[in-house]
């Protein structure tokens, strides 16, 4: 292996990221430089583009975006809140603990942290302030449950760790040490993440309810209202349908990933027209505009990061870094301490889809070669970056939650940073006991 070779791609990645140069860009320049020093013919740059960005499970990836933003249009998600909001009743923290619940309802549908922080965020964090919660406190709550839209099934980074980690397989070694490891599929991991994003909203919800009874946030005046509760149930009975209609198809095997994400699209379209009658001709071509400029940026994205991923596994390169990890120790708890470590570091200055893209291909050798399960180590990076998504200076989430409240990044940063620390905690949990990620799959016949 050139150590050169080495230089001039992380070289020349890293230096362009700190020029500011855009992702894809910074991944493409270096790719190219590469490839002219290995050599090879640039021509095989349109050939990686075509597979990776023609294969049948990516096609999920703007079905979901589209299915989202038609959700929102039609007033699903409102209805969805609306049923949250219904639960809060007196209790501590009530309001704020509804708002983790919404989000955790509209990850179900949406597959986007942004995307549930800004829908549920509209809503909720007006009313946290209206009920006495600082709005500093309401943003950061909200921004922190915002991340759980990528844990929730259906996930976009879910697919794009399954499409990135289809090809790749455990080396012989491991599989003499600890036997065969099951395949990836995007079905395995869209079951796999119910149970760790349970646990990752749990963090947040004993989080939340300890920080406001030390800040004496008790909850609305008026008790749990039962009839309340049962009229928000039946007003938003099509938008909690709608969850159960995507995912059970895919738990029961009735629908793959993508055929699911098509039957979300067309399930939208007739609650939205024919029962609520809220979707227009006007939501759905500004639903339309806002799928073909996130899917184009993704894929722009996943082009440049398919070649640069090429690259390091033809060079051998992760089984260089994997070496040199196990090197270092061989010990299972601190080869995850490692690993989510930086995870976060990287979730605080890189979008998560082009940081699953860059390193799959790095890491999940080093999963293997400690016998760790693809399955559940994607639910572990996916879980980790989306940690990102309430930490600066990338910190998607805050920026969205900032426009809404009217408050700055930097106060939204500092409340959140409690919320973060329940959810490493919780991160922790789920890398430490695989069964939270394998168990359901494997209940269900995977």
């Amino acid at each position: 292996m050139d150590d050169l070779l080495i230089e001039i791609l992380f070289g020349s990645f890293f230096g362009l990221m700190l020029l500011g140069a855009p992702i894809t860009v910074a991944l493409g320049v270096a790719s190219l430089a590469a490839m002219y020093y290995l050599g090879d013919n640039p021509i095989k740059m349109v050939q990686m583009a075509w597979s990776s960005v023609g294969s049948f499970p990516l096609m999920a990836l703007p079905a979901f975006i589209l299915a989202g933003a038609l959700m929102e249009a039609a007033g699903l998600s409102r209805r969805l809140i609306n049923v949250a909001e219904s639960l809060a009743g007196p209790f501590t923290g009530g309001l704020s603990a509804a708002t983790v619940v919404a989000c955790l309802f509209f990850g179900a549908i949406s597959g986007s942290g942004p995307a549930t922080t800004a829908a549920v965020g509209m809503l909720m964090i007006p009313a946290m302030v209206r009920q006495g919660y600082g709005p500093g406190y309401a943003a950061s709550v909200t921004a922190a449950a915002g991340g759980l839209g990528i844990i929730i099934p259906p996930s976009i980074p879910m697919v794009i760790f399954g499409i990135s980690a289809m090809g790749m397989q455990a080396p012989p070694e491991a599989v003499e040490t600890y036997g065969p490891f099951q395949s990836v599929s995007i079905s395995k991991l869209f079951i796999a993440g119910f149970l760790p994003g349970v646990v990752m909203a749990g963090g947040l919800l004993v989080m939340n309810y300890l920080r406001c009874r030390l800040r004496g946030f008790n909850g609305s005046a008026e008790p749990l209202s039962l009839h309340k509760v049962a009229c928000a149930c039946y007003q938003g009975f099509w938008a909690l349908l709608a969850p159960i209609v995507i995912l059970g198809g895919i738990y029961s095997g009735f629908f793959t990933p993508t055929e699911a994400a098509i039957v979300a699209i067309f399930y939208t379209l007739f609650v939205g027209g024919v029962i609520y009658r809220e979707l227009d001709l006007r939501e759905m071509i500004k639903a339309l505009d806002t799928t073909t400029w996130l899917s184009g940026r993704v894929l722009l994205v996943l082009f440049t990061a398919t070649i640069f991923g090429r690259i390091l596994v033809e060079n051998d390169i992760p089984g260089i870094i994997a070496g040199g990890i196990l090197s270092l120790t061989t010990n299972l708890y601190v080869i995850w301490a490692m690993v989510i470590g930086l995870l976060l570091i990287v979730g605080m200055f890189m979008e998560t889809l082009a940081a699953i893209m860059i390193l799959v291909p790095v890491m999940l050798p080093v999963a293997y070669m400690m016998g760790i399960d693809p399955i559940h180590f994607g639910i572990v990076m996916i879980c980790t970056l989306s940690v990102g998504f309430q930490t600066p200076p990338l910190g998607e989430n805050l920026f969205i939650a900032s426009g809404i409240s009217g408050v700055s990044i930097e106060r939204i940063s500092l409340r959140a940073l409690p919320f973060a620390a329940a959810s490493v905690t919780a991160i922790f949990i789920i890398a430490s006991f695989p069964a939270l990620s394998l168990w359901l799959p494997r209940m269900m016949g995977y």
